[in-house]
């Protein structure tokens, strides 16, 4: 049977295996095996299929004699970041953050509000694809309600940045019609922001749709049209948070990293003088940062696989390009939320626009593809691929590369290519895309 957890937690279409009320109340079952959870958070976006997943989960802890503890809509950080804080034992997020709403996911946070590691996965995955352990508990669970924690949640995050007074800034917040659509805007008004709103009215289906963190132009316009000083888009559980300048113009995680790992520095708070980032980083980002005598750390895709490096050699800041972005002493994954206020905070501190701080760095040119794709065939079983990627390589040298790798929250492979020369990017680009085809389809 097919491997449940991807990249970020279990993820698919809801109402289908493995997105089902069933499989949500074994998981709920399996976290009071594994993790010994006995008081368990459950928070969700603002999709139509999370009281589904609530419920089954809910069914699932209480059948195991644990404490299901109900948050309601909360940001993905907020489920973290309250394991921690609460005291309890796990939490889950019922989520496919980026994704349309007909997607929906399980997040699992275990002690200390951490995703869990790839080992304690591949044991909850085996005893969920295992039958004969999930007898009902002699013991009766319960269930409560934790309203208070969104505002637990909102508390910490302006703590993050020293309850600094953001008066003085406009910003255009985009809330993805997701799970921020009312803590966001509250936390930066309560901060003293002058806050515009879009995608804040969540419908159960109109989640990330045209909106978002997948969307930043719409915040660019309105930044634009109103003059505010900078936009905020969050995806739809606000674990990330693409900007855009007083320009309107989209800056990619990798300048906003790049701008944050200066600003620490100059701080004194860039712990090892070394961030961390994923393979999907621009290479303009390291040769910058290296010239300001900052090392990168490269690792897999995930935020996940960021924040075990961030945690092993206690280092203070690390991200994607796709904007999770971490700040360690504040956040145990990625956080939208306190990511947007850390900026504003560097931009407060340094008297900069978002422009300014981000004229760090300069990216190689790049293009990064998405290919639906009907199957996923082990990658170094493709010869033709292979081929074509050896002569990549042999022909970019230290000017480029080039990054294949498959998605692992959707049916797409993903091709990225990156040169000093924009014309050879477009060449590669081709080329690959055109291999992919014939032996994928």
């Amino acid at each position: 049977m097919a491997k449940l957890f991807g990249t970020d937690g279990i993820r698919g279409i809801a109402h289908e295996y493995p997105i089902t009320a069933q499989v949500a109340e074994r998981l709920g079952r399996a976290i009071v095996k594994c993790l010994k959870g006995k008081r368990v958070l459950i928070g969700r976006d603002t999709r139509e299929s999370g009281g589904m997943l609530e419920q089954g989960l809910i069914a699932g802890l209480l059948a195991s004699g644990a404490t299901a503890v109900r948050l309601g809509v909360v940001p993905t950080p907020a489920v973290a970041l309250l394991v921690r804080e609460a005291g309890v034992d796990a939490g889950v997020m019922l989520t496919a953050s980026h994704n349309p709403f007909t997607d929906n996911g399980m997040k699992v946070f275990g002690e200390g509000g951490f995703k869990l590691s790839d080992i304690m996965e591949a044991e909850i995955e085996s005893l969920l694809l295992s039958e004969g352990w999930d007898e009902d508990s002699e013991e009766i669970g319960t269930l409560e309600d934790f309203p208070e924690g969104l505002q637990l949640y909102a508390d910490l995050a302006k703590a993050s940045i020293g309850g600094m007074d953001l008066s003085g800034l406009k910003v255009v917040i985009d809330a993805g019609n997701g799970s921020a659509f009312e803590i966001a805007p509250r936390i930066f008004r309560e901060l003293g922001a002058e806050v515009i709103t879009i995608a804040v009215n969540p419908d159960g289906q109109n989640i990330n749709e045209g909106c978002g963190a997948l969307h930043a132009t719409r915040a660019g316009d309105l930044v634009k049209q109103c003059g505010a000083d900078l936009g905020v888009s969050l995806d739809g559980d606000a674990d990330r948070v693409i900007f855009t300048d007083a320009s309107g113009k989209v800056l990619s995680g990798d300048h906003v990293m790049a701008l944050c790992a200066f600003s620490l520095k100059q701080a004194g708070k860039l712990r090892g003088d070394a961030i961390v980032a994923t393979v999907m980083s621009n290479l303009g980002m390291d040769e910058a940062l290296l010239r300001a005598g900052i090392a990168t750390h490269r690792v897999g895709v995930g935020d996940r696989k960021v924040l075990e490096i961030l945690r092993e050699k206690s280092f203070s800041f690390g991200g994607e390009n796709s904007g999770h972005l971490i700040f360690a002493e504040h956040a145990t994954t990625g956080d939208g939320i306190v990511s947007a206020l850390q900026v504003c905070r560097m931009m407060k501190e340094s008297s900069k626009t978002l422009a300014e701080l981000a004229g760090v760095m300069n990216e190689y040119p790049s293009t990064l593809l998405n290919l639906p794709v009907r199957d996923k065939p082990p990658l170094e079983k493709l010869p033709n691929l292979q081929s074509m990627i050896a002569a990549a390589k042999a022909e970019f040298g230290n000017h480029g590369r080039q990054l294949i790798r498959y998605s692992g929250t959707e049916k797409k492979i993903r091709v990225l290519v990156e040169h000093r020369e924009a014309a050879e990017v477009d060449i590669w680009i081709e080329k690959f895309k055109n291999v992919i085809a014939e032996e994928i389809g």
